[in-house]
């Protein structure tokens, strides 16, 4: 990643704006064995306490790693019952990343989201079609079967 994801001006950008970055090798500890990273890279968003909310091993292209700190901001705000931040932050992603391979993911936290915000079973149903039709090949398609007769 250091030789075309990181020296990318958009990624660069995004990272230092919304993550504190910290480099630590497999071989550095206690840090490697406290993350269990036995191959890299590996990246972990953590939250306010140092605990991983999101986290994946293997290489990203820049086109797909802002959609995946996205989706990692997502899910810690939806962790702390902040609805609108997810929704927000979900709905900026969708616009601009929905091909990547975070994308399923998000459609169906951001529909998980707007019904727990609003008890509107439409936001469901809204998931179900969504995976259904625009991410069928996606391992999330099926986990929004469901919601399809609400």
């Amino acid at each position: 990643m250091d030789a075309v994801t990181y020296p990318n001006d958009k990624v660069a950008a995004y990272v230092h704006e919304q993550c504190i970055p910290l480099r630590v090798g497999h071989e550095e500890q206690p840090l490697a064995s406290q993350f269990k990273v036995k191959w890299t890279p590996r990246l972990f968003l953590l939250d306010q306490k140092g605990n991983p909310d999101h986290d994946v091993m293997g290489f990203f292209p820049p086109d797909e790693l802002i959609p995946f700190i996205q989706l990692a901001r997502a899910k810690q705000a939806f962790h702390n019952d902040r609805l609108d931040e997810t929704i927000a932050i979900l709905d900026e992603m969708l616009i601009d990343s929905s091909a990547s391979g975070s994308a399923a993911e998000a459609v169906f936290l951001r529909g998980v989201s707007k019904f727990k915000k609003n008890h509107d079973p439409k936001a469901l149903k809204e998931v179900y079609r969504l995976l259904k039709f625009d991410y069928a090949q996606s391992a999330w398609a099926g986990r929004g079967y469901p919601y399809w007769n609400l």
